[in-house]
């Protein structure tokens, strides 16, 4: 695929705000206890990769006004999603069993659902069930329902995902923005939004097309990104399955370096868009909708922010390091900014649709 020396990974492009939390810290430290007294980690040395994913400062930077309750109860759920992730879809025993795994995110999507859902040795269950439990104190039922419908969307992505490993099989870019759409994670991190703000956007307002096409594109931005930040290090490792990257690769022969620069372009494209779009329906937006619309942006940076810096993506070694406190640079203009849809990508085409505006 390439190596480490050769590889230029540009700055991000990035023209949106910055924010966190004021309470992070405080914060944090009551997730951290959870995690220890959860149960969902099996070693000392697993449990230390997950508290090294700094989860609350990642949602902290989606939520900055949430107030601290809500804030740990959203940041519980993206520490069990990486913990998950890790032990579960990525590289763990079941990632190329897709039988196995489709059985196990049946068992750990009725979880969500069922407060009474038994756990049949599963360790993440509970954890789980707890957190959901959370939730449901917390927001309406409305809210909990679109968390566990976005929740099912997630795990159906990470099927998808599985099964193309498993058949040794890589998407093309359109397939490929279509799954990671789901498999990132993206839709029920950004459910969260109206649980830790508390404001409940309108079923109707949630629905319609332009607000729909801000959500995915947001996730889409946030995704790719995530590509970019693991990139380093699934080469020191050797992992050369499904990235942005590989896609490009594949499907347009390119190099390592050219597919870097394929991506950031695709990346910046969609980027640009979300600009343009948002800033069509954010003044017509209710109070609800407005924060909403705010988390997007908000998410979109902090994630860029967290990925930059934390050890999940940055240490190559057997131990997590320190959070990387280097300040950081952004590129000043997109490396794309065509008011065109993405060529080779329809499933995403839409999103260029001058009805959105």
């Amino acid at each position: 695929m390439g190596t480490l020396t050769e590889l230029d990974l540009p700055a991000l492009y990035c023209p949106l705000e910055s924010a966190v939390h004021r309470r992070v810290r405080q914060v944090d430290a009551r997730a951290v206890r959870w995690i220890r007294e959860s149960g969902m980690c099996a070693t000392e040395h697993e449990e230390a990769w997950v508290v090294a994913t700094h989860s609350t400062d990642f949602f902290a930077r989606f939520a900055p006004v949430a107030d601290d309750d809500r804030l740990l109860a959203t940041s519980l759920w993206v520490y069990w999603g990486f913990a998950f992730d890790d032990a579960r879809c990525d590289n763990g025993p079941l990632s190329t069993r897709p039988a196995q795994f489709n059985a196990l995110a049946g068992l750990v999507q009725r979880a969500a659902e069922a407060p009474t859902a038994a756990a049949r040795g599963e360790r993440f269950v509970p954890a789980l069930q707890d957190i959901v439990s959370r939730f449901r104190a917390l927001g309406s039922a409305a809210q909990v329902r679109r968390f566990t419908d976005a929740h099912r969307a997630w795990l159906s992505g990470v099927c998808w995902q599985i099964g193309n490993q498993a058949a040794g099989r890589m998407p093309d870019l359109d397939e490929y923005l279509a799954m990671r759409l789901l498999s990132s994670g993206g839709e029920p991190t950004f459910a969260m939004l109206e649980l830790a703000t508390g404001l409940e956007v309108p079923d109707a307002e949630l629905r319609r097309p332009a607000v729909r096409a801000l959500t995915e594109m947001a996730i889409l931005v946030a995704a790719l990104d995530n590509d970019r930040h693991s990139l380093r290090k699934e080469l020191s490792r050797g992992h050369t399955d499904q990235n942005i990257y590989t896609v490009l690769m594949h499907q347009r022969d390119l190099t390592v370096q050219e597919a870097v620069d394929a991506a950031t372009a695709v990346r910046d494209r969609v980027l640009t868009r979300f600009l343009r779009v948002h800033d069509r329906v954010r003044p017509r937006a209710g109070e609800a909708l407005a924060s909403y619309l705010q988390g997007l942006r908000h998410g979109i940076r902090g994630n860029a922010e967290w990925g930059l810096r934390v050890p999940r993506y940055l240490s190559l070694g057997h131990v997590p390091d320190p959070m990387d406190e280097t300040p950081l640079e952004w590129a000043q203009a997109p490396a794309d900014s065509t008011c065109a849809p993405l060529p080779d990508a329809p499933t995403c085409g839409w999103w260029w649709d001058d009805a959105l505006l």
